[in-house]
């Protein structure tokens, strides 16, 4: 379910306060556990590291984000191939194939 319209957006005001005191050209990455966080207009220029569960994973916000939320781009789950050993040995052929051509 959303969030009430009236309500607003939902940024954690930790977060604005870390923004606040860089600027967007730096380098640094500002670590958050705040994957429930609005991206918002402020935010575009800035790199997060939004915590996955298990370690952070970077996200560089741009123009085409805002809106979503930080947690989007930071996948909990690894997704592991379907297949097994037959699938296993059909991708070692196609990437042979790949290194001889």
């Amino acid at each position: 379910m959303t969030r009430s319209a009236k309500k607003g957006p939902y940024v954690d005001p930790k977060l604005l306060k870390k923004i606040s005191r860089l600027k967007a050209e730096d380098d640094a990455v500002i670590k958050t556990w705040s994957r429930d966080s609005m991206i918002s207009p402020e935010m575009i220029g800035y790199t997060f590291g939004v915590h996955n569960g298990k370690d952070f994973i970077p996200v560089k916000i741009t123009e085409e984000m805002v809106g979503h939320r930080l947690g989007e781009f930071s996948l909990t789950r690894k997704f592991t191939r379907h297949g097994g050993k037959m699938q296993k040995e059909i991708e070692a052929k196609s990437k042979e194939a790949e290194v001889k051509k």
